[in-house]
């Protein structure tokens, strides 16, 4: 059974920092992709930020050039470093993995993230 924890939400004034991380049970190779969801009330949950396990990063236009996505293999961990934060970027984050032949989706259950002075 996969396990995706994800760790590191909060409340944060506008302007600041976070960094998400999700810690996987097992070698995080064995996935295709790993990325970063999101979902606030009320809307669809969108992709943020998504990393192949060639290290190929990918971002929704609204976050490029503010936050970051990386792997450490040797820990099994993905992070998300968010800099510069918006109300709008209020959300519950969700980590994701994709494995390796795109038939099955793991997901963590959710870290809250608040941006509000």
């Amino acid at each position: 059974q996969v396990q995706l924890v994800e760790s590191g939400g909060g409340l944060v004034q506008p302007g600041g920092s976070l960094r998400l991380s999700c810690a996987a049970s097992g070698s995080i190779f064995r996935f295709y992709t790993m990325g970063w969801y999101r979902q606030a009330p009320g809307k669809q949950r969108e992709l943020v930020a998504s990393i192949t396990n060639s290290g190929m990063p990918n971002y929704v236009d609204s976050v490029k050039g503010r936050f970051t996505i990386s792997r450490d293999n040797a820990k099994n961990t993905v992070y998300l470093q968010m800099n510069s934060l918006k109300p709008e970027d209020t959300a519950v984050y969700y980590c994701n993995a994709q494995s390796q032949d795109l038939s099955i989706n793991y997901w963590g259950q959710g870290t809250q993230v608040t941006v509000s002075s």
